[in-house]
């Protein structure tokens, strides 16, 4: 009965301990950077809050079993519900925890067309670019052209949809994409089986890659191996993908997408050179009277 008895009182730690031990391991692979904070930032906003769930499940179970609340079930339990607690980084994270200034390489690039483009979203902190959450598009952009944010479910009521999209910097081909039609404008597509629609994703002297995406269908002109040169025309504007209107999106990640799916690689600074505005020109929406008011810069290249 002794044994029983000192073995029942490791035993009853033991979900605290599986709860700190994983508490402890996705805290130092946040600290890794990487592919490893990629894994960590998903692991934070399933794997803690799930295994919180299910002690606090067991932990509520053998209280209201035994009528009793000794001190291992109320640790317990309140360590469960802080790791249940992560589960609202799934409805409101915050950006994704990488710096800019420690973030290397970045690439400095032009814009991807030659017309003036409104910054929808762009910038470092969520609050200015909406993308930052997300681990590859940390520092990502939301392009439009005026007319934009009209509503209508109409494509060619935005001033974005047709222009000509160019390469923002020499490189070749690692991935392209066509046959996505268009989404109907006006409201979220919510396309979620091919979000990036048509796309072209170029890979820099860096190694590094640059991924254009949300391209008319039909317009993409590059292939997979081509090697584009800077200010190029790979395609045209469109709706195609997870998307609510037409806009160019660009972000620059380290992995290749076509071995990491989209949202599963590691975002990396892209900054913009020639044209009359900031190297990160900012974004940002609000809502007024019940319309969206876009308040990001309006950038144009002014480059040759």
């Amino acid at each position: 009965m002794k044994t029983r008895s000192r073995l029942w009182r490791i035993v009853r730690w033991a979900p605290l301990a599986a709860m700190l031990l994983v508490a402890a391991v996705l805290g130092v692979m946040l600290l890794l950077g990487g592919m490893i904070r990629v894994a960590a930032w998903y692991g934070l906003q399933l794997v803690a809050p799930i295994l919180g769930l299910a002690v606090l499940i067991v932990v509520g179970l053998y209280a209201l079993i035994r009528r009793r609340f000794s001190r291992p079930v109320v640790v317990t339990g309140a360590a469960a519900l802080v790791l249940l607690s992560a589960a609202i980084l799934i409805v409101a994270p915050p950006a994704y925890p990488a710096s800019l200034e420690s973030t290397q390489p970045a690439a400095t690039v032009r814009l991807p067309a030659n017309v003036p483009l409104k910054v929808a979203w762009g910038g470092d902190t969520k609050r200015v670019n909406q993308h930052a959450v997300v681990p590859d598009q940390r520092w990502a952009y939301d392009l439009v052209v005026e007319p934009y944010f009209t509503g209508s479910s109409e494509l060619t009521d935005y001033g974005c949809y047709g222009v000509p999209v160019v390469a923002p910097a020499a490189g070749t081909v690692a991935e392209a994409h066509d046959g996505e039609p268009d989404m109907t404008p006006g409201v979220s597509s919510n396309n979620y089986t091919a979000p990036e629609g048509n796309f072209v994703a170029i890979e820099l002297e860096t190694g590094t890659y640059l991924l254009l995406a949300h391209m008319q269908p039909g317009s993409v002109r590059v292939k997979t191996g081509d090697r584009v040169e800077e200010g190029q025309e790979i395609g045209r504007c469109g709706n195609s993908g997870n998307t609510s209107e037409p806009h160019i999106h660009i972000h620059h990640q380290r992995q290749d997408p076509r071995v990491y799916p989209l949202n599963f690689a590691e975002g990396l600074p892209l900054y913009f050179r020639d044209h009359d505005g900031p190297p990160m020109p900012e974004g940002g929406v609000r809502v007024e009277d019940g319309e969206p008011v876009a308040l990001g810069a309006t950038v144009r290249h002014v480059g040759k």
